[in-house]
């Protein structure tokens, strides 16, 4: 059981691993071993993730989900597959924490008095600044 939040855990069964060969620093190593990771993780499938979260992972996601609402984090930052699986799931709950969070719903304000004096005071002493530099006419 994979802990998110207090009050949603993701069953291990629900996410797979696929191992495959990464580019990159590695040497012989990098032609050799499987140390990339691809985490998959049916968001649509999931019976573990509310409905509202589901469609906050979709739209976070973006490209990394599928038609189908697989999300694919790709991870192949490390030279060792533990620390890459490790990786991949640090960025998997971080991506559910995220869509698990409501966003603040934004109050419009009007701005008070004080600040529209302060703007019509401070284009009265541009105005001002502007004429004091132009031509003084000769009497």
């Amino acid at each position: 059981m994979l802990r998110i939040t207090d009050h949603i855990s993701i069953d291990d069964s629900e996410l797979g691993f696929e191992f495959v060969r990464a580019s990159g620093p590695g040497g012989q190593n990098v032609n050799k071993v499987a140390t990339a990771v691809q985490l998959r993780f049916d968001i649509r499938a999931s019976a573990t993730l509310p409905d509202e979260v589901k469609e906050r992972l979709v739209s976070l996601g973006g490209k990394r989900v599928s038609r189908r609402g697989v999300l694919v984090i790709d991870a192949r930052r490390y030279r060792t597959q533990e620390r890459n699986r490790q990786d991949a799931l640090d960025r998997f709950v971080a991506l559910v924490k995220k869509a698990a969070s409501r966003r603040k719903r934004r109050r419009s304000t009007a701005p008070t008095r004080a600040s529209k004096e302060r703007r019509l005071e401070a284009k009265r002493q541009k105005s001002q600044r502007k004429r004091l530099r132009k031509d003084v006419e000769a009497d």
